[in-house]
């Protein structure tokens, strides 16, 4: 496997000429090779040749594939046993902050995803190839240096000053190209990555992740064309454990439809309005960078209706096809935490509000919505057991009682787990209906999770600090204390300080904390604050209003389906241990006096 667009020993790469390396590097490139990016190249070329004509050993690749990240890296040479990793500022004057952190998150990602990398030392170098030369200071930490700054003169210099941290050993450099690599994409880096035409398989973590999440887009892509050959409306449930990749498979499947099938107009619908607004504004900011970068020029609000047709809030879908009878323009739609759905009776007290009648429960509506289509349409409805978390959510049994009663000759697709696992559905009446109506696909299932390459096990460790099981907990912790650190303190300040001397590159840090916590105000957390999801995620660590600053704190409600890398999660008495057990209790508000109720 070739995750470079060139690869050479030192000794051959000085013998290249300069126009054969870069057509090999043009010809591996799946996008149109501008002339500047050509230009780029050459420069690139000229430098390393310079800085390593002395070299009587070592190996060199152009665009190593990053495939967390869907970018690549500009060089990595190997020396010995160092794994220098170079990213080039052709023109740059600056050293600028983004920059160095675009190189260490290049570092990060190969430390903790690629298994030939997991031990090995990653010197990061910055090559802003027009900059002053500065005094590096060279801190190898765990194998991890900080990163160092070079120009196109003291390239050489900057690399024979970080051999001091060699040793004889020879690195394989085809064994470590080949060895696995188990990217974890957060969400929101999964979304711009298929959104720029990755593929699902190429973000995915683990051989049987990758299996699983190909086998499922292969059944739903069947189950469309299905319907679309034989005039047929078409509904499945996929289901999956946590961290699976429900919501990603759903992303993929209507991405995929959007651009191959443009009479469908697929869509990923979501209730999670937090989630929404930060997918949308991460593929808009992405796009226009991305634009930028090759001399194109997009504005934010172009690049942001094509975003918003493609991510939508569900409840906006639903008030816009509450004003007409018409069929939607989509025909393939994606019901993103379908078992958040709301009740008929929740749904009733909402539109009373807004004086609007209405009799049915979501999930009858919005099927209902769908089956105004004369020929085909296709739900695809990605469903949690048991991750109802608001007051007036119906869970799957609603959608299953709307087509029993209402929509019977739909096709209905489902995984075994929704009539075996207790969490998926209880009624049996429905069950039963399901097995005699619906087909069972196994692929509908994802079993494995990709979610993090770190937290296999922290669900159990929660699960059971909260069972109360002292024992099992600290058994756990020891196995998973060297790759998910975790401390406890009550100090808000040394909390503070902990994040800050973890997180490197742009990993994100922030303040989590329950929506009952109001007693948290005195320590300046005040989970009532103004809360602007996008900024909080996306900004940069110099904006105020990011997660970065530490002063807004984000809730459950604001944070669902989103990650952070290190959070500090801080909580009140609404959740206390005593006599062996947690207990909870609100803080409530009654004639202008709070009082606590338990």
């Amino acid at each position: 496997m070739r995750r470079s667009y060139y690869s050479n020993s030192i000794i051959n790469f000085l013998q290249d000429s300069d126009e054969s390396i870069v057509g090999q590097i043009a010809s591996k490139n799946q996008f149109s090779t501008e002339i500047l990016q050509r230009n780029a190249w050459m420069k690139q070329i000229e430098i390393l040749k310079n800085s390593t004509a002395t070299f009587k050993c070592g190996h060199l690749f152009f665009e190593f594939q990053i495939p967390r990240m869907g970018k690549r890296v500009d060089n990595i040479l190997i020396y010995r046993d160092l794994f220098f990793v170079l990213e080039f500022k052709v023109g740059e004057k600056e050293y600028k902050k983004h920059a160095i952190d675009q190189v260490m998150d290049y570092c990060l990602d190969l430390k903790n995803f690629h298994q030939g990398s997991h031990n090995e030392k990653l010197i990061p170098i910055l090559v802003s190839t027009n900059a002053p030369a500065i005094e590096n200071v060279y801190d190898l930490t765990d194998n991890l240096c900080i990163p160092l700054k070079a120009n196109r003169q003291n390239l050489h210099n900057v690399i024979l000053k970080a051999l001091e941290f060699s040793t004889d050993r020879i690195i394989n450099p085809c064994e470590w190209e080949n060895s696995s690599y188990k990217p974890t994409p957060t969400i929101i880096e999964a979304s711009q990555a298929l959104y720029r035409g990755h593929s699902v398989e190429e973000i995915s973590r683990s051989d049987s992740g990758k299996i699983n999440l190909s086998k499922t887009t292969q059944i739903i892509n069947r189950i469309i064309e299905s319907s679309k050959q034989e005039a047929k409306k078409s509904i499945c449930f996929l289901t999956g454990v946590p961290g699976a990749g429900k919501t990603l498979a759903g992303l993929n499947i209507a991405n995929e439809r959007r651009k191959a099938h443009e009479d469908e107009n697929a869509v990923f619908l979501s209730g999670n309005g937090p989630l929404v607004d930060v997918l949308r504004e991460a593929l808009v900011r992405d796009e226009v960078s991305n634009e930028k970068a090759v001399g194109n020029k997009i504005t934010k609000k172009e690049s942001a209706i094509k975003a918003n047709a493609f991510i939508q809030n569900i409840h906006h879908f639903r008030d816009e096809n509450l004003q007409t009878n018409v069929a939607p323009d989509e025909k393939v739609v994606v019901f993103d935490e379908a078992q958040r759905a709301w009740t008929k009776e929740k749904t009733q007290s909402f539109m009373k509000q807004r004086n609007e009648d209405f009799d049915k429960s979501e999930p009858e509506f919005l099927i209902g919505v769908m089956n105004r289509h004369e020929k085909y349409c296709t739900i695809i409805c990605l469903v949690g057991g048991g991750q109802e978390i608001n007051t007036g959510e119906a869970g799957i049994s609603e959608w299953i009682k709307a087509l029993r009663n209402g929509f019977p000759d739909w096709n209905v697709y489902y995984s075994s787990l929704i009539t075996t696992d207790k969490n998926y559905l209880e009624d049996d009446s429905l069950k039963n209906w399901l097995i005699e109506k619906g087909k069972q696909e196994a692929d509908l299932h994802l079993a494995v999770c990709v979610r993090s390459f770190r937290s296999e096990k922290v669900s159990n460790l929660v699960h059971e600090i909260i069972e109360g099981n002292s024992v099992k907990a600290k058994a756990i912790y020891q196995i998973i204390k060297d790759d998910f650190p975790i401390t406890v303190t009550r100090d808000f300040s040394q909390a503070k300080f902990w994040l800050k001397k973890k997180a490197k590159g742009t990993e994100r840090i922030g303040l989590l904390a329950s929506s009952g916590g109001r007693r948290l105000r005195p320590l300046g957390i005040d989970v009532k604050n103004e809360f602007e999801a996008k900024e909080w995620f996306l900004n940069e660590s110099d904006d105020v209003r990011s997660s970065y600053y530490l002063e807004n704190v984000a809730t459950e409600f604001d944070i669902q389906g989103l990650e952070i890398d290190y959070a500090c999660v801080a909580w009140d008495i609404n959740f206390y241990f005593d006599n062996g057990h947690w207990n909870y209790q609100s803080l409530k508000e009654r004639s202008g006096t709070r009082l606590i109720v338990r």
